[in-house]
């Protein structure tokens, strides 16, 4: 074994984890690579979509291929696994829950909190793996006053994903490798080709749910869902006032801040402000509507501090592409009550809220609900 340790690094075929497998080879880590093979695309629906002959996306037989391929090329073993039942467990139902609830969820994050890490931890448990590494965007250390682990933003802006790492518990983070954190996308791919990996270096990104290879999430809640016209068939259009302006095809075919595809011709643009699928009410109005100052957040996840203790001014996200903008946290009790210095729009329930310091990612938690605009201070 090598000095620095075994770490089993995820695999999913692409450049960044085939790149970050090899740089840890390079530095003198024990790889194994892993690939988890967490849905069949078969069994999904749906058309997939080519590029150069092969099938964009993980857990294709072509993405499995091109891990192995790295892990032979670079003289690490390479296992595959299959956590179907697991990640359909918890990750699918949660993702037809959110939508047959009018939630908008969030399924990489609950990957990456509930299976990816947990997976991967105790495969490597049952590997003799110190370390366990994937290819995110992102930074981990240990902060030397307060001993936690401290998860920072990726150096590339355009590809950082600490918002969707959030809810890794302590405990998994003080044993989590970033090997990309400090890098930027382009350097990943000149890396790749230096390292011979010429069958991923022009790889493109996946940008797709994965269990949902034709990005049609519509169509996969009508193949998965088999009551769903009765549990959330045609409804009603309405105005904030209540006024009745058309019908919709059902509540969870809708999200949040939604303006194409409602067919509604109002003379403005329109949004989708509310969702009650009690109902089957969609309330849409014009932009302005959708901005809002409050949320509430619970469920929260604790990360470079261990708690908020009085309102705290901080920066926060409340979507993967959002740049994040000023505003005010306090916890209460086991929720977080946030107050935006600037009208935010289109918070949506079901997403995440990531509350950072800087580049330092303090907490997160899943948004509850909005509340009515008041002042701060």
């Amino acid at each position: 074994m090598s000095s620095k340790g075994r770490v089993l690094v995820a695999m999913s075929g692409g450049v960044d984890s085939s790149v970050a497998a090899v740089l840890l080879a390079r530095q003198g880590y024990d790889v194994v690579g892993i690939t988890m093979k967490t849905w069949d695309y078969a069994s999904s629906g749906g058309a997939v979509r080519p590029s150069g002959g092969k099938v964009v996306g993980c857990c294709t037989l072509e993405s499995m291929n091109d891990a192995r391929a790295v892990a032979l090329k670079w003289d690490f073993p390479h296992f595959i696994v299959d956590i179907r039942k697991e990640f359909g467990d918890w990750v699918i139902e949660r993702f037809t829950s959110d939508y047959m609830s009018g939630r908008t969820p969030n399924p990489c994050v609950l990957c990456n909190t509930h299976i990816k890490w947990e997976a991967l931890m105790r495969r490597a448990n049952d590997l003799g793996c110190q370390f366990i590494a994937t290819g995110h965007y992102a930074r981990v250390e240990r902060d030397g006053d307060s001993g936690r682990y401290i998860l920072r933003s990726g150096v590339d802006t355009n590809k950082d994903q600490s918002y969707a790492l959030w809810g890794v518990s302590q405990e998994n983070l003080s044993r989590t490798l970033f090997p990309l954190g400090h890098l930027t996308k382009p350097r990943i791919r000149e890396l790749a080709s230096e390292f011979g990996l010429d069958h991923v270096a022009a790889k493109p990104d996946s940008y797709e749910i994965c269990f949902v290879p034709d990005n049609d999430y519509r169509r996969f809640l009508r193949d998965r869902v088999e009551d769903m016209d009765r549990r959330a068939g045609p409804g009603r259009f309405v105005l904030s006032d209540g006024t009745d302006v058309g019908g919709h095809e059902g509540f969870p075919f809708y999200t949040i801040g939604q303006r194409h595809g409602l067919g509604l011709a109002m003379g403005e643009p329109i949004y989708v402000t509310h969702i009650d699928p009690e109902t089957n009410v969609i309330t849409v109005g014009p932009e302005d509507e959708l901005m809002k100052h409050e949320l509430v957040a619970g469920r929260i996840n604790f990360v470079g501090v261990d708690a908020f203790r009085g309102p705290q001014h901080v920066s926060a996200k409340i979507r993967y592409n959002d740049p994040g903008a000023p505003c005010r946290v306090e916890q209460r009790g086991d929720t977080l009550q946030v107050w935006f210095f600037e009208p935010k729009k289109a918070i949506t329930p079901g997403q995440a809220l990531v509350v950072y310091d800087g580049d330092r990612v303090l907490a997160g938690a899943w948004i509850e609900r909005v509340e009515e605009p008041v002042a701060v201070g």
